[in-house]
Order: C-alpha cells, then sequence, then structure tokens
C-alpha cells in the first residue's frame, strides 16, 4: 500500500519560486556563487528537500518555507 508522502519542496525549486533564478539548470552555479543555508547548516546540494517551516539562508537574507 503506497501511503501519500509528506509535502516538500526541493532547494532548487525554492530558489525558482523565489524569483532568485529563473531555471531550474542555473540552481547549481547559484549554490556554488551564494552562500546558501538551510536551518543553518550550509547546503549546496539543489535536491535538498525543504519541508514546511524550514528556513533558507541566502547571502545573509532569511527566507521561510511556507508555501509547497
Amino acid at each position: 500500500m503506497n501511503l501519500p508522502q509528506p509535502p516538500y519542496i526541493t532547494l532548487g525549486q525554492f530558489l525558482k519560486q523565489q524569483s532568485l533564478i529563473s531555471t531550474g539548470g542555473e540552481a547549481k552555479a547559484f549554490l556554488l556563487q551564494n552562500c546558501v543555508q538551510v536551518n543553518g547548516k550550509e547546503e549546496n546540494r539543489r535536491g535538498r528537500k525543504l519541508w514546511l517551516n524550514d528556513s533558507v539562508t541566502i547571502n545573509n537574507t532569511v527566507y521561510g518555507v511556507n508555501d509547497i
């Protein structure tokens, strides 16, 4: 039996949602060129799962994951 998965968004999708990149292909370069932290830990994987109420800090600007 397949149970429904909890909602999440990937870091690459989140960057697009925040209009920081225009395509998913730009995520890798963006993550290499900018300081990105998820819940206070440095992150460079565009596929990193973000859950509701996670905190994403990009170059000292804090974003909340509120809409998945």
